[in-house]
């Protein structure tokens, strides 16, 4: 009689942490969520990344009509996701590549299986060659809690405003939180810009937990290296996407480092190859060189280990960027916008006193975290370095243009002022002659 008791609550405890383990009521679902694209580097290609609960077949169905039947079909497949929590919540990440998209139009998708759909989304294929105007939002430290330029940036994506996003790390705060149901929510939050456009991310410090499994499994970037850094052609630039990281999680691997330096510095030499046809070559890393925040932070009463390497000289960038002439290297970290003036090794190179940034002899560097987040925005130091040239405290996000290979527009919105452009400039950079600044 009284063992019933005892054997009834061993049940319910089961039970419950079987709900625990899929992580909602949820658990049966087979119905798509947490859908987002992204670009493969594939001309006239997509790849669509979604999440269930439950095994399922992986499959998008698109066309051109926003209503009636999706006649085209492409099918992909599926891992199981297990995050490192005490729970070991189960995930399954779908993928599937779109391809021979037609350059320019828009299409209508939708995703999942015979056991459950997504709703329909639309995007547009993006425009092949070198010769169009992209238009990116980019920015960095969104989070699950305070998204605050978030509404705004869908509203812009709704307006078709933007052709990519750039999200330069820090995502969730932090995906892997109570087992990664924080990392769900982001996904979540993030999935009526991220359905839209190609959605193009690198790791930042938020994402470190469990080497930072929760980022590599949720998103599909180019090449083979887990979205730690890839590179992809937009127009006439040529964009890289690296880890800061690797310098400050070395018990994840040292020889992280030199293997991103040695890809770094192939990418760096093909691009440069390329330049006729590509000119402008940009950078996104989560963690600045450079900054005059007033925190502990690495940058600004420390030596960047990014700049300079490890203990101060081994696979610094700095150098490796300044010699393969980057144009524009996009951070993020500091809660805060802050633009340089063209730098290098803490001097200014302006192109002239009239117009810096017209034929700058060093990199631009914009700082562009400050899209929310419950942390808050990162108070600056009280006088600016002689190199700084704008700083912000105020929530927003970054619009950048490649108008064409000579001129880049760069604008800073201000979600506390309602949308107000609260910084703007163009660099400007001759299409012949040196491309390079040795």
């Amino acid at each position: 009689m009284h063992s019933l008791p005892g054997w009834w609550s061993c049940c319910c405890l089961l039970l419950l942490c079987s709900l625990g383990v899929q992580g909602s009521p949820r658990a049966s679902s087979a119905a798509p969520e947490q859908v987002h694209l992204s670009y493969p580097g594939e001309p006239g290609s997509m790849t669509v990344t979604w999440t269930t609960w439950v095994p399922t077949r992986s499959e998008v169905q698109f066309g051109l009509q926003p209503s009636g039947p999706l006649p085209l079909r492409a099918q992909g497949t599926f891992v199981p996701f297990v995050d490192g929590g005490i729970l070991r919540r189960k995930l399954y990440i779908h993928r599937v590549t779109l391809r021979k998209l037609l350059p320019g139009v828009q299409y209508v998708y939708r995703c999942g299986s015979a056991q459950g759909w997504s709703r329909r989304f639309r995007f547009r294929a993006l425009k092949n060659g070198a010769h169009w105007s992209p238009r990116l939002a980019v920015f960095g430290d969104l989070g699950a809690d305070n998204p605050k330029a978030f509404p705004r940036l869908r509203r812009d994506t709704q307006q078709g405003m933007y052709d990519a996003i750039l999200h330069v790390g820090d995502f969730a705060y932090n995906m892997d939180q109570d087992n990664a149901r924080v990392g769900d929510r982001f996904m979540r939050l993030i999935e009526p810009v991220a359905a839209s456009l190609p959605y193009m991310t690198c790791p930042g410090n938020h994402e470190e937990r469990y080497n930072f499994s929760n980022y590599k499994a949720r998103f599909s970037m180019p090449g083979d290296n887990e979205g730690l850094w890839y590179s992809w052609d937009l127009g006439p630039a040529h964009i890289i996407s690296f880890s800061t990281e690797v310098y400050f999680f070395l018990h994840y691997g040292r020889q992280l480092v030199q293997r991103q330096f040695r890809w770094l510095e192939s990418d760096l030499q093909k691009a440069n190859r390329n330049r006729a046809a590509r000119p402008w070559i940009i950078t996104m890393g989560h963690r600045p060189m450079y900054c005059s925040n007033a925190d502990l932070d690495d940058c600004t009463r420390h030596e960047s280990k990014v700049r300079k390497g490890l203990r101060g000289k081994l696979y610094g960038l700095e150098d490796l960027f300044y010699k393969h002439g980057v144009d524009l290297q996009l951070w993020a970290h500091e809660h805060s916008y802050e633009r340089l003036w063209p730098i290098y090794n803490y001097q200014v190179f302006n192109g002239s006193q009239e117009m810096p940034y017209t034929n700058p002899r060093g990199p631009v560097h914009i700082i562009t975290g400050s899209a929310g987040c419950e942390e808050r925005l990162t108070p600056f130091a009280v006088f600016p370095r002689p190199w700084s040239a704008v700083r912000v405290k105020e929530y927003g996000y970054t619009r950048l243009h490649i108008l064409n290979g000579t001129h880049i527009h760069v604008q800073q919105v201000s979600d506390d002022q309602d949308g107000k452009i609260v910084d703007d400039i163009w660099v400007v950079r001759p299409l012949f002659g040196r491309r390079t600044y040795l």
